[in-house]
């Protein structure tokens, strides 16, 4: 099973322009990405894909892989679709690029769902952690799932979900983590999918998979993702590199 992780870095941020080339404690924040994904070890090749000469030449300088991405795309899916159409590999991983403290662990636990899957049951693999607090559970830019009794997506959504019409139900409340495992066939299915009704509406990709029957594995994790997506997350972001490196 050969498995790839792919970087997409797109240079245009509508909340934080640019913020992949900023400086975190001497190398960009996308070197720093780049880097912490080839340390896990799990990847026969790490590649970033990008439209944007800076991006390039930043982690080409640091020894890395790049792929220009040459169209436009609406979604992460179609960019990387784009760049691993003529690679080999069975497992592509999509690691955010503005999360440079990602750890071994979590990557592992979807990588592992492959390594069971002996009937290829499964197109695509993401992570979930349980979210308690009424005000992130209700919040819309906290997606949530709901899956079935083996671990299958059944539906995200910005929404509440499920619905708490019976508050002693038990249920519980998980937040979707958009780290991804495809089977590269998957995605090159995707990018010749035009979107449904569910994706346009929610503005969520992962829908577009479960509106045409591909299914997704989710793998509940403990471990938190650290994004940049403000100039205040990279202070934070810089305060925890000089603390824990």
């Amino acid at each position: 099973m050969k498995v790839i992780a792919v970087i997409p870095a797109r240079f245009a941020s509508t909340r934080f322009p640019a913020k992949l080339v900023q400086d975190l404690c001497g190398k960009p924040v996308i070197v720093r990405t780049y880097e912490a994904a080839f340390q896990t070890q799990l990847f026969d090749d790490v590649f970033v894909v990008t439209d944007a000469d800076e991006i390039e030449t930043a982690i080409q300088a640091h020894g890395g892989k790049v792929i220009r991405s040459q169209r436009e795309h609406e979604s992460g899916s179609d960019r990387i679709a784009e760049a691993v159409a003529h690679l080999e590999a069975d497992i592509v991983v999509n690691v955010q690029g503005d999360e440079p403290f990602i750890v071994k662990e979590p990557l592992a636990q979807v990588l592992e769902v492959y390594r069971q899957d002996v009937n290829h049951e499964i197109d695509l693999a993401s992570l979930m952690f349980e979210i308690t607090d009424e005000a992130e559970i209700a919040n819309p830019n906290n997606v949530k799932v709901v899956t079935d009794q083996k671990g299958f997506a059944l539906y995200f959504s910005r929404s509440v979900i499920p619905y708490p019409r019976d508050t002693q139900a038990g249920v519980r409340y998980m937040k979707h983590v958009g780290i991804y495992a495809f089977r590269k066939q998957a995605l090159l299915d995707f990018a010749q999918w035009p979107m449904k009704p569910l994706e346009a509406s929610e503005k969520l990709e992962q829908l577009r998979y479960l509106e045409y029957g591909k299914r997704i594995r989710m793998v509940e994790t403990t471990h938190v993702g650290i994004g940049i997506d403000t100039p205040e997350d990279l202070e934070k972001a810089r305060k925890l590199w000089n603390q824990t490196h």
